[in-house]
């Protein structure tokens, strides 16, 4: 039987991008499906207890980067650790992706290629212009998602905000597996051996 991978994700986190294709193969491997549930840490954080980067300490700021650039070089992912259009507000991306998903389209190329546009190409994803365009470039009509997005673009975000805190999730990546929670890309091993009955 075919298991779910329910996948909460931010569409500018570094964390997310970086383990973003990997959970695809992932799943691929072991014959799962993903559920794809963008959300926005602004609407996630202030409910349990996160903060937004610039509001962190100093120290914890810094040892961020570390950790950027060491998975950066272990994963061999093309990551700008400092991009120029970051922090930037996730929730008009959020929007897009949810409205490509309620009109039944996979959006695993999409939500790469806006993850991809803020950490490797330097473009803001919260612009609507650059996500047009990155909509148009995975054939779809980006003009027709926004425009959708504008109306119930919101409520969608809110409905999966409120669903990823009722299961739990308090950070981006959040993989849950069949109902087993797993915070961050560097667990990915964990969902892995959770999928092949280890766990």
């Amino acid at each position: 039987m075919s298991q779910t991978i329910t996948y909460y994700l931010s569409l500018v986190s570094p964390w997310t991008y970086l383990g973003h294709e990997r959970l695809g193969e992932i799943a691929t491997h072991h014959g799962a499906t993903i559920d794809y549930v963008p959300v926005s840490v602004s609407g996630i954080f202030p409910r349990t207890g996160g903060l937004p980067l610039p509001k962190r300490a100093p120290e914890r700021q810094a040892y961020r980067l570390v950790e950027l650039k060491r998975w950066q070089q272990v994963l061999g992912v093309p990551l700008n650790v400092e991009p120029k259009h970051f922090p930037t507000d996730d929730r008009p991306a959020a929007r897009l992706a949810l409205t490509a998903k309620a009109q039944g389209h996979d959006i695993a190329e999409l939500t790469l290629a806006i993850l991809r546009a803020c950490w490797a190409e330097e473009r803001d994803i919260a612009d609507l212009a650059t996500l047009r365009e990155i909509a148009n470039a995975c054939g779809l009509d980006g003009q027709e998602l926004l425009d959708e997005s504008e109306t119930q673009g919101q409520q969608r975000l809110d409905a999966a905000c409120e669903q990823a805190i009722a299961a739990g999730c308090f950070g981006v990546p959040w993989y849950d597996v069949e109902g087993e929670p797993f915070w961050g890309q560097d667990r990915l091993a964990l969902v892995e051996k959770k999928l092949s009955g280890e766990l």
